[in-house]
């Protein structure tokens, strides 16, 4: 690995730490659907992290860290399946009609 492409790594690491405080932020609100997605954001936080401070480590240290960015993308992987499993679901949910609902809300 070059070592101009370590300094751009390392840029993203410091955007991903950066980008755990407004996740943390949410964690601590007091809406619960809010904190339920800020643990999938902190999940993928997270996960960025380890993908990019394994390629980090693997450019700069030894080879042998490599496997550290591998489990990030796995990780990646597998909470990017969850999300799109999640956003089929809410998509096939059969959604109420406004105007029955106003018709219904009006007659009661």
């Amino acid at each position: 690995m070059p070592r101009w492409s370590l300094w751009i790594v390392l840029g993203l690491v410091v955007l991903q730490i950066l980008g755990l405080v407004p996740v943390i932020h949410r964690l601590r609100g007091p809406d619960a659907s809010a904190r339920a997605h800020a643990r999938l954001d902190l999940l993928e936080t997270v996960a960025s992290l380890l993908l990019f401070g394994g390629m980090l480590l693997a450019g700069a240290v030894a080879e042998s860290w490599f496997w550290l960015a591998l489990a990030g993308f796995v990780l990646l992987t597998g909470l990017y399946a969850a999300q799109g499993v999640h956003r089929l679901r809410a998509r096939r949910l059969p959604r109420p009609d406004p105007v029955s609902v106003a018709i219904a809300s009006v007659t009661a």
